[in-house]
């Protein structure tokens, strides 16, 4: 099936909000050090206790973009081996990497994990063991390499969760139950859709925690500008616990926010999965497309443009459902296939992220055709803002029709007009 569409009318007829650039006053304290904050935190805890010499120790990478991941992932390997370990990597993703071992290395090797980076080896594959069921019959999966180990370092941010709300979310608990998981956890956990992200994570990490000989979990905030504000070492009993419900409260309130309740226009220049797990962060954009799970209360976007997919990742699109326009040169990118497992995997969480948009040549004309539909008849009354991506949200571009709104803000500074830079050609 060939579409032909005609849009000269548009380009010619839709000209473009003026832009200011706009930053946000954020007040942060980030860690000055942070492999020094990993070797007090795992003192802290007495861990060196349980450590015996030669003991093969996994330590869990994700497929999140986190800040200082490497070397917060180095400072823990040189703790171990500092205290007679012999540890090594192993993915935990779920299903991420297209659900191939050689997909998942290379995963992690684009976030800048590598065995020379982290100074140890790296160790995958997507076979896992059974370890048991939970109290409703839900079997539990873990990585086999990281079963066989003598014991596991859950590593991995605490953040709020894209599709679901809960005393636990996004964080160690779920790196446990999803990403040693592998695959068979994934869909296990997103098959009940927002029933297993909410009901059988916890219970689910509970069992892989005692099990599973998991000694410990390192647990990472981050703050509005994507700086590490804290790392905290929990004991196992506090993976899916108070400890870790505690930090997820803390990471709520420094997360970065779009500083509008009202938008028209929405353009968004990258989505990935080093983003976040859908692209876009659904907290930030206000979109929660699914069953039975109410909308974040704020902001309410009536048109969301996405321009492109970053690089690191490697074609996954998934997210890209949020959107309602897009470009040519993106869904030229898509990894169908990368993206498909990750979103049917997802199940009815994942279904409303995979679908294509409105797919126009280029940028130019996929801004043109969100600003003429967005509701507002006047295009230099449209209240838009644009963003590098949902993670950067420091400094904004802003149209006219918002700068009362920043000048009654205290906590925004106008530096000044900026200019449409936009691709015209689709290459």
């Amino acid at each position: 099936m060939q579409i032909t569409l005609n849009i000269e009318s548009i380009r010619a007829d839709t000209p473009l909000p003026s832009l200011f650039r706009v930053r946000q006053r954020w007040q942060t304290t980030p860690i000055a050090d942070v492999t020094a904050t990993v070797r007090s935190e795992l003192d802290r805890l007495g861990l060196a206790a349980q450590i015996r010499p030669g003991m093969r120790i996994a330590v869990t990478a994700g497929s999140r973009g986190i800040t200082n991941i490497v070397p917060i992932t180095a400072a823990a390997v040189g703790w171990l081996r500092d205290h007679g370990a012999e540890p090594f990597i192993v993915p935990a993703m779920g299903s991420h990497g297209g659900a191939t071992a050689a997909g998942q290395v290379a995963l992690l090797a684009s976030l800048g994990i590598t065995e020379a980076s982290v100074g140890c080896p790296i160790r995958a594959t997507m076979e896992v063991v059974e370890l048991g069921t939970i109290a409703d019959g839900t079997p539990v999966y873990m990585d086999r390499f990281a079963f066989e180990a003598d014991g596991v370092l859950v590593i991995n941010r605490i953040k709020t969760h894209t599709s679901f709300k809960a005393p636990i979310e996004s964080g160690l608990a779920k790196m446990c139950a999803v990403g040693l998981g592998k695959r068979q956890g994934a869909e296990i956990v997103h098959r009940t859709a927002v029933y297993g992200l909410k009901e059988q994570i916890v219970p689910m990490a509970r069992l892989i925690v005692e099990r599973g000989k998991v000694l410990a979990g390192l647990a990472i905030l981050e703050d509005a500008r994507d700086q590490t504000a804290a790392i905290v070492a929990l004991p196992p009993a506090e993976i899916g616990g108070p400890g870790e419900a505690a930090l997820l409260v803390r990471s709520k309130e420094m997360m970065a926010r779009l500083p509008f309740d009202r938008l028209d226009v929405l353009v968004v220049d990258r989505i990935g999965k080093n983003i976040s797990g859908t692209g876009m962060d659904t907290n930030v954009i206000g979109r929660l497309p699914i069953p039975g799970e109410p909308p974040p209360e704020r902001p309410v976007i009536n048109v969301i443009v996405v321009l492109d997919l970053t690089p690191e990742t490697h074609g996954n699109a998934n997210g890209i459902g949020l959107a309602d326009i897009t470009t040519a040169r993106l869904a030229a990118k898509i990894d169908f296939h990368a993206t498909y497992v990750n979103v049917l995997t997802a199940g009815l969480v994942g279904l409303c992220k995979g679908g294509l948009p409105i797919t126009l040549p280029t940028e130019r004309d996929a801004v043109a055709m969100a600003v003429k539909t967005c509701g507002q008849p006047d295009p230099m009354s449209v209240r838009l803002v644009r963003i590098p991506d949902t993670l950067h949200l420091e400094e904004l571009l802003v149209s006219e029709a918002l700068l009362a709104e920043v000048h009654a803000n205290p906590d925004l500074e106008l530096l000044g007009p900026a200019e449409w830079i936009l691709d015209t050609t689709g290459e």
